[in-house]
């Protein structure tokens, strides 16, 4: 299914395309960049590969027609009723268009229409996340304490919404 937003194509994605693998690559390294190893909590490509774990890439175009990988997300059920929204990051080329907005709202809708009621994410207390941290609570996620596996970490914030 695919969901069409201002300039943004939002697609469930099988994560075949060797653009998403490289996305995700420089995503990982980003994690690195600004946390020690044991903080890294985002997931590789074989990871988001797991039974359970729903993955959308999403798309713009440029201006001669091609197809541009935008941003991404995953949906990763806790529970029956819990949640946790990974993977979510913008090409840093088209960050501050509103798209990590979009997607963020298509990935709740999601999580509503499959029965959750509480959506949590892990992300970082650096700099380098105010921007997410911001959107986040724009969009209603409140901050709460480790969920799920996490526990207490000085490079994790965690933040949660109920749906």
């Amino acid at each position: 299914m695919s969901v069409p937003a201002p300039e943004l194509l939002i697609r469930l994605d099988d994560l075949s395309d060797p653009r998403i693998a490289a996305f995700l690559e420089a995503h990982l390294q980003d994690m690195h960049a600004v946390s020690p190893p044991e903080s890294v909590h985002a997931l590789d490509l074989e990871a988001l590969r797991q039974p359970g774990i729903r993955f959308w890439s999403a798309w713009c175009v440029d201006a001669q027609g091609a197809e541009v990988l935008a941003g991404t997300a995953a949906l990763k059920p806790l529970d029956a009723q819990h949640a946790e929204l990974k993977s979510m990051r913008t090409a840093a080329a088209l960050r501050g268009r509103g798209y990590a907005r979009t997607l963020l709202a298509y990935v709740l809708s999601q999580a509503r229409a499959s029965g959750f009621k509480r959506l949590s994410l892990e992300t970082g207390p650096q700099p380098f996340f105010a921007a997410a941290r911001g959107l986040y609570l724009r969009e209603g996620f409140a901050f709460c304490g480790p969920f799920g596996s996490y526990g207490e970490d000085p490079y994790s914030v965690f933040m949660s919404k109920a749906l």
